[in-house]
C-alpha cells in the first residue's frame, strides 16, 4: 500500500508542474483592434522538505464564442492536494454559473464559495490542507477579472507603473473579524502573524480545522485593458516576500517573451534568498 501511495503523490505532484508548461503565443482582438497577447510560466520547487505546493492554470481558450485568457496561481499548504483540485475544478465552476457573461464578479464569488464547499467535503480525501488562490480571467482582451484568497498576488502594469489588482489577506488585517468568529491571530517574535497559531493568511481554500475562523470569500476587481497596459504579473507569496510591486514589473517591462520573464522572475527571487515555492505567471500585452 506504501508503494501505491507514493506513486499517486509523484502522478499528483508531476500534474502540478505539467501546468506549467506555457502555450504558444496567441493574437486575441474584437472588432479590429487586435492585440498581441503573450503568456508564460515558470514554477521553482522551494527549499523546505515537503514537495512541491503550488500549481497553476496558464492558457487560452474560447467559450460561447468568447476568447477567453484563463491564468491561476495556487499556493497549497499542508500539501498539494487542494491545490491540485482547484486547478483542475475552480475555472470549470465560474464558468459553469448561468450568469456569468451578465454578472462575473458575482459569479466568480459564488463558484469560489461552491469549490470551497466540495473541497470541505472531500477532505478525507484530499486531506487537512488548503490552498490560495488568484484567478484572472481575460475575456476578449478587453476585460480583466481578478479574484483571490490569501496573499498570492496579481499586478498590472500601466505604462511602467505597477498597480495591485488582489488583496493580500494578512491574519492582522483582519484579526477583528477572526476574534468574533472565536478565533485569534498569534504574533509570536521572529515568526509571521497567524489564524490559531497555525495559518499565515487569514482567507483561502480548505483549511477544514480552521474554517470556523478563516474566511473563502474572495476580492474580485474588474480591470479595463486599454492601450496603456503593459503586462500582468501574477505570483505566490514565495515571489512577494522579497520583491515590490514595482520592483517586478521594472525586472520585466523591457523583456518581449513572457516565458522568458516568469522565469527571470523566478530566478530573482531566489537570487533575493526566497526559500518558498515560486509560481509565477506573466502575460504582455503588445
Amino acid at each position: 500500500m506504501t508503494g501505491g501511495r507514493d506513486i499517486l503523490h509523484k502522478m499528483k505532484e508531476k500534474a502540478c508542474f505539467m501546468a506549467s508548461m506555457p502555450d504558444s503565443p496567441d493574437t486575441r482582438g474584437k472588432g479590429g483592434a487586435s492585440k498581441r497577447i503573450t503568456h508564460g510560466s515558470h514554477l521553482v520547487k522551494g527549499k523546505s522538505n515537503h514537495a512541491m505546493e503550488d500549481c497553476l492554470v496558464c492558457e487560452f481558450k474560447q467559450v460561447h464564442n468568447n476568447d477567453l485568457g484563463l491564468f491561476a496561481i495556487y499556493d497549497g499548504h499542508m500539501g498539494h492536494d487542494v491545490a491540485n483540485y482547484l486547478q483542475t475544478h475552480l475555472f470549470n465552476n465560474i464558468l459553469n454559473e448561468h450568469d456569468v457573461w451578465t454578472d462575473t464578479v458575482n459569479a466568480t464569488r459564488r463558484a469560489y464559495h461552491s469549490t470551497d464547499k466540495d473541497i470541505l467535503a472531500k477532505a478525507f480525501e484530499l486531506g487537512k490542507g488548503g490552498s490560495t488562490a488568484v484567478t484572472a480571467m481575460l475575456i476578449n482582451s478587453q476585460t480583466l477579472i481578478v479574484a483571490n484568497v490569501g496573499d498570492s498576488r496579481a499586478v498590472i502594469s500601466k505604462k511602467g507603473v505597477a498597480e495591485q489588482l488582489s488583496v493580500d489577506h494578512e491574519p492582522n488585517k483582519e484579526r477583528e473579524i477572526i476574534e468574533s468568529k472565536g478565533g485569534f491571530v498569534s504574533n509570536i517574535p521572529g515568526d509571521v502573524p497567524r489564524v490559531d497559531g497555525q495559518l499565515a493568511v487569514a482567507r483561502a481554500f480548505g483549511d477544514k480545522s480552521l474554517k470556523r475562523h478563516l474566511s473563502s470569500d474572495p476580492d474580485v476587481a474588474i480591470e479595463l485593458i486599454d492601450n496603456d497596459v503593459d503586462l500582468i504579473i501574477l505570483a505566490s507569496d514565495g515571489l512577494w516576500k522579497v520583491m515590490s510591486n514595482q520592483e517586478a514589473v521594472d525586472c520585466i517591462k523591457n523583456m518581449k517573451d513572457a516565458k522568458a520573464a516568469a522565469k527571470h522572475l523566478s530566478e530573482v527571487a531566489i537570487a533575493r534568498k526566497s526559500k518558498d515555492d515560486i509560481s509565477c505567471i506573466v502575460v504582455k500585452f503588445q
